[in-house]
């Protein structure tokens, strides 16, 4: 396996992310990254790069409900692996990646809730670009190394650390936790999960570092200029 291309800029991204919805049959392309990297906001400016033809599913959708991680003594761990249902997830992005049926509906998570809602997100048949966001995309362990290869490409999300912090910190207290805990979060469970999930950067096609880049372009209704042509790139074995 070749070492991860490094990009820094986004307009390199949204050139990357046509060329291969330009390939022919149904793309999926991984974005994945630790707990505050941005994941989301890039999948969603990606998303709207390409167009009418895509779709953002989240793997957040297969957070396990706050009954079951209260009832497993879970849910001062929420966000783990193991508080996801993993075998769940798989599943989904194998029907995503053969579209068969006519259409596949995914979960949406709503952090409002801290719930999971069922059938939210439609996938018909002829969307042709699917952006899969989530943590752990690059795991090798079962059931999640199923993942890697259904992916024409997964793109790792690494800002500089006290970047990713405070975004963590910051979303933690948008969603109502006080200063204190949000930084108690953020620096343990969250931490410890952001250290696991760095034990797969490796296995990435590209290590995405565009710090403060995305903010120009969040509410953007024009994609940006597609001067340049379309180059292929084929992941290496």
């Amino acid at each position: 396996m070749t070492s991860p291309t490094r990009v820094t800029r986004f307009a390199e991204l949204c050139l990357r992310a046509r060329t291969l919805a330009a390939n022919d049959g149904r793309v999926l392309l991984g974005i994945t990254g630790p707990p505050g990297s941005g994941k989301s906001t890039l999948a969603r400016a990606i998303v709207g790069e390409v167009g009418s033809g895509a779709r953002l599913v989240g793997m957040d959708g297969f957070h396990l409900s706050q009954a079951r991680l209260r009832e497993l003594g879970l849910l001062d761990r929420k966000g783990a692996i193991d508080t996801f249902d993993g075998a769940g997830f798989v599943t989904l992005v194998r029907r995503l990646r053969n579209p068969v049926e006519d259409v596949v509906y995914a979960p949406e998570f709503r952090r409002d809730l801290e719930e999971s809602i069922a059938g939210s997100i439609p996938v018909e048949r002829d969307v042709h670009f699917v952006v899969v966001e989530g943590n752990y995309l690059l795991v090798s362990d079962a059931p999640w190394g199923e993942l890697f290869e259904m992916f024409d490409e997964v793109w790792y999300c690494e800002p500089d650390e006290d970047v990713r912090l405070a975004n963590l910190i910051a979303r933690h207290r948008a969603y109502g936790k006080p200063e204190h805990k949000s930084r108690l979060w953020a620096l343990g469970s969250d931490q410890r999960n952001a250290e696991f999930i760095a034990t797969t950067r490796s296995r990435a096609d590209v290590i995405v570092h565009i710090d403060g880049q995305l903010a120009d372009w969040v509410g953007r209704t024009e994609p940006l200029s597609e001067e340049t042509s379309c180059t292929r790139y084929p992941r290496q074995p």
